[in-house]
């Protein structure tokens, strides 16, 4: 296992739903998002913003895309222009979630075991 930022791994992209962001993560491989799927739950995404993210986190995998949504419910603070936050729109979550660290098999981090 290897200590790893999740930006190693994934992309993301983010914005906003009303009082809500989305936060689109896709993974570098069939193999990244498999491990993905098994461990970025809700619940591990909801813990990693629990200081802004004061809703309930969603997620939907999109298996074709090897990618998955999260919905942070209650996150922007009334959204676009009834917050007082700085990104009312939550376009640096995504950016948030990829220096998520996370614990990884070595055969998803070593090229030669590929």
């Amino acid at each position: 296992m290897a200590k790893m930022k999740l930006f190693e791994l994934a992309i993301a992209r983010s914005g906003d739903k009303g009082d809500g962001s989305n936060v689109g993560i896709r993974a570098n491989t069939p193999q990244i998002y498999d491990f993905l799927v098994k461990e970025l739950t809700a619940e591990r995404v909801k813990d990693h913003f629990s200081r802004i993210c004061l809703g309930d986190v969603e997620r939907y995998e999109i298996p074709n895309l090897q990618s998955l949504n999260f919905i942070l419910h209650d996150s922007l603070g009334g959204g676009g222009t009834e917050t007082l936050k700085t990104d009312a729109q939550g376009k640096v979550h995504g950016l948030g979630l990829l220096h998520m660290e996370m614990d990884v098999p070595s055969h998803l981090t070593d090229p030669a075991r590929k």
